[in-house]
C-alpha cells in the first residue's frame, strides 16, 4: 500500500484533494492535536477512494507536533501539510528534514505563505493603497512570533525547508501557488474580508501604535470588496515537493555470489 502521514490535518482537506488522484491501495495516518478536528476529519474521509475506485484506511493520531520524531513517520511513503510550514520553528524544520531523510519518505508541503498579497488588477476600481506595504509589513513581523514551537519563520519557511532537505540530499521542487479571490464572487469575496479582518488583528497586535491608521486602512479595503466586478485579491503562496535521495547500494567484493550482482 501508498502509507501517507498528513501533518496538522485539520480536517482532513488533503487526502480529499490527494487520494483521488494517487493510486492505491492508501493507509492515511491523519496526525493533529485537536481531537475535534480528528474526528471531523474521520467523517469527511470516510467516503473518499483512491484513483482505482476503492476504499481507504484510515488512521487518526491525536499528537502535538512538537513531540515529531523519526518514529512517528515509520514506514510513510509520502509526508504532507498543508498551511503549516509557516507557523514552525527553523529547529522544528531540521527535525522534519532529519526524521523524512531517515525514513527515505517523500514530501509535500502545499499553502505555505511566501509574505506577499496584492489587488489585481489596479485599475481605477481597486487603486493602489499607500497602506497595503505597511500593513502587509506588520502581519509579517507578527507572523514570526514564537506559536508554541520557537519563533516562527513565516514567509522564510518554504526556502529554509528546501535548503535544509537538499543539504540532506532530497531533490527539491518549488512553485508558487497563490490564491486568486474574484471580488465579484459573493463567496470568494466574504474569504478575501476575513483575510482582511485577520490581517488587520494582527498588524494591530505588532503595532499598537498605529491601531487607528491601520483600522482606516482596513475600513477602506473591506469596502472594496463588495462586489466589484473587475478585481483580484492574490495572496501568495508556495508548494514544496521533495523526492529522498535514492540509496546507493553496498560496494560487492570479487567473491559475492554472482546472484547479488545487478
Amino acid at each position: 500500500p501508498l502509507r501517507l502521514v498528513d501533518l496538522g490535518c485539520g480536517s482532513g482537506a488533503n487526502p480529499q484533494h490527494l487520494a483521488p488522484r494517487l493510486p492505491g491501495p492508501q493507509q492515511w495516518m491523519l496526525v493533529d492535536h485537536d481531537a475535534g478536528l480528528l474526528e471531523r476529519a474521520r467523517i469527511l474521509c470516510a467516503d473518499l477512494r483512491d484513483a482505482e475506485g476503492a476504499r481507504l484506511q484510515i488512521d487518526t493520531r491525536c499528537q502535538d507536533l512538537g513531540a515529531l520524531t523519526a518514529s512517528s513517520l515509520a514506514n510513510a511513503d509520502l509526508v504532507c501539510a498543508s498551511a503549516l510550514l509557516d507557523l514552525m520553528s527553523t529547529d522544528w524544520l531540521g527535525h522534519l528534514a532529519d526524521a523524512c531523510a531517515r525514513n527515505g519518505c517523500a514530501l509535500l508541503i502545499t499553502l505555505s505563505v511566501d509574505g506577499t498579497w496584492r489587488f489585481l488588477p489596479q485599475v481605477a476600481e481597486v487603486p493602489a493603497d499607500p497602506d497595503d506595504g505597511f500593513v502587509r509589513d506588520a502581519f509579517n513581523a507578527h507572523q514570526r512570533r514564537d506559536k508554541g514551537l520557537g519563533a516562527a519563520l513565516g514567509a522564510a519557511a518554504a526556502p529554509a525547508l528546501a535548503e535544509l532537505l537538499v543539504a540532506r540530499g532530497f531533490e527539491v521542487e518549488r512553485a508558487a501557488s497563490p490564491w486568486r479571490l474574484d471580488l465579484a464572487d459573493p463567496s470568494q469575496a466574504t474569504l478575501a474580508r476575513a483575510l482582511i479582518d485577520g490581517w488587520r488583528d494582527a498588524a494591530t497586535a505588532q503595532c499598537p501604535q498605529a491601531a487607528a491608521r491601520i483600522a482606516t486602512w482596513h475600513a477602506r479595503r473591506s469596502a472594496q470588496c463588495e462586489g466589484l466586478a473587475k478585481a483580484l485579491l492574490e495572496v501568495g503562496h508556495l508548494d514544496l515537493f521533495a523526492r529522498p535521495p535514492v540509496a546507493r547500494p553496498a560496494t560487492l567484493g570479487p567473491d559475492a555470489p554472482s546472484s547479488l550482482v545487478r
